[in-house]
């Protein structure tokens, strides 16, 4: 673990929350000029990409064009910089936790998602790629962003209800550079990839339609699409043989099976041709279902199952923002680090609860600390050295009086 907390920039970090093959997320504050204090997630490129000019070159075009998104459902692009010869990125802090950290934590407390906000979950993320894909620049022209990460791990939540998708463009970047390198892996998420995502194709919007087919039909099966080694997985996802969603007693699911064949079909011309059109469908039969879920409803169940368990690692954290005004820096611990999800919970349907095979471990988290009371130092009085200054003072006004009485 680096030492924390430490300053980088203009940002202090004092969590890191986690690490991948391209980068280290840091949970920091950032301060303005007059004081004013923000906490902000600090994504910083790992040194050896940082240095790789061509990378360099397509990760800022990339994240330039991904800060200019500006949506409910986006996580935003705060700054874009190099600091001590790292390229990094600041973005919004969401107070809550990703899709994996939630099935994890319904996992461990045995607690069913209701299918009602399993259909609100993707219909939110389709939001965001339909924005997305929809961007255009100042003359009109097209974007043509494509996510191609669209994983649980890049799906966030608040405990407002709140659904946001993170990391737009950064694949691609990541993907340029293995090319360039004469690496033939294929850069993503195996498990979430488009049979020609997997094949190491051009990508269009459809793949990200297809990667949000996937999160539908775990979410409503309640276990994973694939299962394997990542290099089975990835032949898995190159045949693109997805088989129909198991039996769960949801409402009208030949309705929920034609969208989810559509999304997921083999051929990217028979798939949805926009994220907006699945989404249209999805809310039509979440409505005709009775299962439309809003965003108040869905921040109810977060807070009401979850929110004294946040509670408790909102001040851990407040704990280790505390020790940067100590001095010399301390070692801390991660507050919360995302779990590494095996299996799903189940969604709620018939409010039997069961997991598949693999099992989930418990998400690790620093347990909220006990506050110690303050000490404060009390001073005796001391009462031996009153009485003696007591008695000198009337005995040299009782010597005064007597002179003058003596006159």
């Amino acid at each position: 673990m680096p030492v924390l907390p430490r300053r980088f920039g203009r940002y202090q970090l004092f969590d890191r929350i986690g690490k991948g093959g391209m980068a280290e997320i840091y949970l920091a504050r950032a301060a303005s000029e007059l004081g004013a204090e923000r906490l902000v997630v600090v994504k910083q490129i790992h040194e050896a990409l940082s240095r790789d000019e061509s990378f360099a070159r397509m990760f800022i075009e990339e994240a330039k064009l991904c800060a200019g998104l500006r949506h409910a459902n986006v996580v935003q692009v705060l700054e874009l910089g190099r600091e001590d010869g790292l390229l990094y990125m600041a973005m919004e802090y969401v107070e809550g936790f990703d899709l994996h950290q939630l099935l994890a934590r319904c996992s461990r407390a045995k607690v069913a998602l209701p299918a009602e906000f399993a259909l609100f979950i993707v219909r939110e993320v389709l939001a965001a790629l339909d924005f997305a894909h929809r961007a255009t620049d100042a003359s009109g022209r097209a974007l043509g962003i494509v996510h191609r990460d669209v994983s649980p791990s890049n799906v966030l939540m608040s405990l407002e209800g709140e659904v946001k998708l993170c990391d737009f463009g950064i694949a691609r970047a990541a993907g340029a550079q293995e090319e360039r390198s004469g690496d033939a892996k294929v850069v993503g998420k195996s498990a979430y990839m488009s049979p020609e995502h997997a094949r190491g194709e051009a990508l269009d919007a459809r793949a990200d339609v297809f990667a949000a087919g996937i999160l539908l039909w775990e979410l409503c099966a309640g276990r994973r699409l694939y299962r394997g080694s990542e290099e089975e997985m990835l032949e898995l996802a190159r045949r693109g043989e997805i088989p129909a969603l198991p039996e769960r007693g949801l409402p009208q699911p030949e309705k929920l099976q034609a969208i989810l064949d559509r999304a997921l079909a083999r051929d990217r011309d028979a798939r949805y041709a926009t994220a907006a059109q699945m989404r249209a469908e999805l809310d039509e039969y979440a409505h005709g279902a009775r299962l439309f879920a809003s965003q108040i409803r869905f921040g109810a169940f977060l807070s009401d199952h979850f929110g004294e368990e946040f509670v408790k690692e909102r001040r851990a954290r407040e704990r280790a923002a505390r020790a940067l005004e100590l001095g010399p820096p301390v070692r801390l611990e991660p507050i919360a680090m995302p779990a590494a999800v095996q299996g799903f919970a189940e969604i709620d349907t018939d409010r039997n609860i069961r997991r598949d095979e693999d099992t989930v471990p418990e998400a690790r988290a620093l347990p909220a600390p006990e506050s110690e009371p303050m000490k404060t130092a009390t001073t005796k009085p001391r009462r031996s050295r009153a009485l003696v200054i007591g008695a000198i003072t009337m005995t040299l006004v009782l010597a005064v009086l007597v002179a003058l009485m003596s006159r």
